[in-house]
């Protein structure tokens, strides 16, 4: 297949150290985030990471710090949203011996386990207005006091990242817009999958070499139907979704040449048919609609969130065992929403 080359003027995207932090991708527009990346790390100023779900915001931020000065101390990731507000300070910023009841010995926050790399602040959206306050105090001179203990300074770099605009957060009144002015010194966009032309070919193959490796079996291409399909699919979980196609296909399949049939199965199923509310009496046919809603609802929040029913709550505005109610009762699986670890780009 042939495959367009790198843009005149920007980083190759063969370069080694992208290719072992898993950033696979030739197209105008990822190379032109992998040369962005590869400022980013020749400097220490705090990221602000913005891209769909899926996209590879993580892999970007490890690409940041691995290429970067702070490459050999720690990268600490945290999920902004799975921190509870009553145990904000604890969770950042540690506490001190004694500090309170059960505190029977001092507990080094994220802050301080992070200490001369980098702190990752993932879905920072869905960061609790009380975490959002905290995060501002120490982002405006990196200075922070463990609960009942002194105040000390850290030698950290803060990079963001979150699935939805943060501008449209700070709009809705969800997210402070002072805290957003602290964070988006340098801003990073990933684009998402559909756009990205035949990058999803040049992913599929990595996956598929990385699986059959994995499972000792051996490597299949892709027919050319499939092919065609990875190209006109529009990857609504971008790299994330393409990476469980191929592994499922590995898996489960055992033709010459890949098909992804499972992926034509599922791509029928996305679009519902028209529904007629002919013969239903009024409350039957709302009480139809409602439920339909909720599920569409319920399989869009829970993915956005990897499962997190409690990131997932809040998100929403419903209380969490309200929340974990309706999950049940349309039978969502929270583990098929999980995040798999190392995905690529």
């Amino acid at each position: 297949m042939a495959l367009a080359p790198a843009p005149s003027g920007l980083l190759a995207p063969e370069a080694p150290e992208f290719a072992r932090l898993n950033l696979v991708g030739r197209s105008a527009v990822f190379v032109q985030a992998l040369d962005r990346i590869r400022r980013m790390a020749a400097c220490d100023a705090t990221v602000l990471i913005e891209g769909e779900t899926g996209t590879g915001k993580e892999l970007a931020a490890r690409a940041i710090h691995y290429l970067g000065a702070r490459r050999n101390a720690p990268f600490v990731p945290i999920n902004c949203g799975a921190i509870p507000e009553s145990l904000v300070e604890t969770e950042l910023f540690g506490h001190a011996r004694g500090a309170f009841t059960d505190a029977r010995e001092a507990h080094a926050g994220m802050v301080a386990q992070a200490e001369g790399g980098t702190l990752f602040l993932d879905e920072i959206e869905a960061m609790a207005p009380r975490a959002q306050i905290a995060l501002l105090r120490f982002l405006h001179d990196h200075e922070y006091r463990p609960v009942g203990g002194a105040a000390r300074g850290a030698n950290v770099r803060v990079v963001a990242a979150s699935n939805a605009a943060l501008a449209g957060c700070v709009d809705r009144g969800t997210f402070r817009q002072d805290l957003l002015f602290r964070l988006n010194v340098l801003s990073l966009a990933i684009p998402p999958l559909r756009e990205r032309g035949d990058d999803v070919l040049l992913l599929a193959e990595a996956f598929t070499a990385r699986y059959c490796k994995q499972y000792d079996k051996p490597v299949r291409p892709l027919h050319p139907e499939a092919m065609a399909t990875l190209r006109s699919y529009a990857w609504p979980g971008n790299v994330r979704e393409l990476e469980n196609v191929l592994h499922r296909e590995i898996l489960l399949e055992d033709a010459p040449a890949m098909r992804l049939q499972m992926l034509v199965a599922g791509e029928a199923t996305v679009t519902e048919p028209a529904v007629s509310f002919l013969g239903q009496r009024f409350r039957e046919a709302k009480a139809s609609v409602i439920a339909r809603f909720e599920r569409a609802y319920l399989t869009e929040l829970l993915a956005r969130t990897n499962g997190n029913v409690s990131l997932a709550s809040r998100l929403s505005g419903q209380e969490r065992s309200r929340l974990g109610k309706l999950v049940k009762k349309h039978k969502l699986d929270r583990a098929v929403f999980a995040e798999p670890p190392g995905d690529a780009a």
